[in-house]
């Protein structure tokens, strides 16, 4: 498959110690050649793959230096796109990356698309589509541990996995084949109903595995959103400070100091966490901080979970109980604040009225309570821990949509061989679930969705 030749900035704008331009395709290294002197004056094509030069670009047209770079050559295959790539490193001003980009461009190479070099890889047979989709996972990554499942996903793990599962149906599919097309040869095993059913099984036990990973996995992928909610003056802002370990939320004594969303990202013991302080939700005639209370409620209905801040030295107050009433039925964890003053509030009743839920308990004045609040929102989600560092996690929505398909699949086949369904007509829908995991690695994909799946990419990537 052969392709013409793109270019594109691969680092981010701005100032910089360098910044790299990329090239990929069969003229990469010819197009280069036109701008690139080395102190040698050998060209690039005659250099070793996969080795560095220094050297001057020079503008065709006018013969003027135009940057000093340090080139990266290397040649098909063993590159990322499996095309000759190159990658010139430059200054890492606006202006000098954009020269050089726009010198590739006159020389004969195209803008890229946002992810087609990527895509190239995918096409070019390097890497599947669920491993392509784990290169944006591993750019977004907010933690350790989202960078770990993104990186075993770009290693195969997941696509090994669908292999196999994809292997058992197409075995069971072609001795349904052989003992129907050849029934007369007595030595080929016969595909009864039973070991249809049985290899069936197997295969939806292990979708199920995959399906329940779903959840953990789109945490460590898209984060936790976590709403932080209480009446107003109980702590919410200094909770907020307490999980980042910095100011980010003005702290006062003074009811009503945050008028509005203040949303960071935490990393709390490998759970990438969404944190929104919110106004606090309270009746109140001041236009703006009521805008901010609506919000907050917004805010509420679309937490993954509730981190609901109560002030330990007083008794529950009507505002209180209606938010017990608004997170009835939430992942909600009861934080009582300012244990450093005497308790007033009633344990026994805060658990009357979230049954179920964590109480944990602080005084974020003296920095007490929040390893405990940390565990306490780790074991929730993740029973203490992000799970284990072999584990197959699925976190992409496309990934998971297609494994419910494909367990209906293997379930409709299991229900019609066992209600005595002719083998035949079972094997519809085994193959039905062959094609459907097909998808989740890009062998059975439409070119349409392709294109809409690498769009997403940055550019450069």
């Amino acid at each position: 498959m052969e392709f013409d030749t793109i270019a594109a900035i691969s680092t981010p704008m701005g100032e910089g110690a360098i910044a790299i331009v990329r090239l990929s395709g069969d003229e990469a290294v010819a197009i280069t050649d036109k701008l690139f002197r080395a102190p040698s004056g050998k060209p690039l094509s005659e250099m070793a793959s996969h080795t560095i030069h220094y050297g001057h670009l020079v503008d065709p047209k006018t013969g003027s230096v135009a940057e000093e770079v340090m080139v990266s050559l290397m040649k098909a295959p063993k590159t990322f796109t499996r095309e000759d790539v190159v990658e010139i490193n430059c200054h890492g001003g606006l202006v000098s990356v954009n020269r050089v980009l726009e010198l590739a461009l006159r020389s004969g190479a195209r803008l890229a698309e946002p992810g087609e070099f990527t895509k190239r890889a995918f096409l070019n047979g390097r890497i599947d589509l669920s491993q392509a989709e784990a290169v944006i996972d591993l750019i977004r990554a907010k933690t350790d541990r989202a960078m770990d499942v993104a990186l075993g996903q770009m290693e195969g793990r997941l696509s090994r996995l669908i292999g196999s599962l994809r292997q058992a149906l197409i075995e069971t599919l072609a001795q349904v084949e052989v003992n129907i097309d050849y029934p007369e040869y007595d030595d080929v095993e016969e595909m009864t109903l039973p070991v249809l059913v049985e290899k069936c099984t197997w295969v939806k036990s292990e979708i199920d595995q995959l399906i329940r990973t779903s959840g953990q996995g789109k945490i460590l992928r898209e984060g936790l959103s976590t709403a932080i909610i209480g009446r107003p003056n109980v702590g919410k802002s200094s909770l907020l400070n307490s999980l980042l370990q910095e100011n980010k939320a003005i702290v006062t004594d003074i009811a009503g100091t945050t008028r509005d969303i203040i949303e960071e990202y935490v990393n709390v013991r490998g759970v990438p966490l969404k944190l929104v302080d919110t106004a606090g939700i309270r009746e109140t005639e001041d236009i703006v901080e009521r805008i901010g209370v609506e919000r907050s409620r917004k805010v509420l209905k679309e937490a993954d979970l509730i981190l609901l801040v109560l002030n330990s030295s007083e008794g529950l107050s009507e505002e209180d109980m209606r938010l017990f009433e608004a997170v009835r039925g939430m992942d909600v964890i009861i934080v009582a604040n300012k244990t450093d003053l005497p308790r007033m509030v009633d344990f026994d009743e805060i658990r009357k009225q979230a049954p179920g839920a964590p109480l944990v308990t602080t005084s974020l004045l003296q920095d007490e309570g929040v390893d405990e609040l940390e565990e306490a929102i780790a074991s929730m989600f993740f029973g203490g821990h992000t799970g284990s560092q072999d584990m197959t996690y699925v976190s992409n929505a496309r990934h998971v949509s297609l494994l419910h398909n494909a367990r209906q699949a293997v379930e409709d086949a299991i229900v019609a061989a066992e209600s005595g369904v002719p083998v035949d007509m079972v094997q519809i829908d085994v193959t039905r679930a062959w094609e459907i995991l097909g998808e989740i690695v890009g062998d059975t994909l439409q070119d349409s969705l392709i294109n809409q799946l690498f769009s997403q990419f940055c550019l450069g990537k």
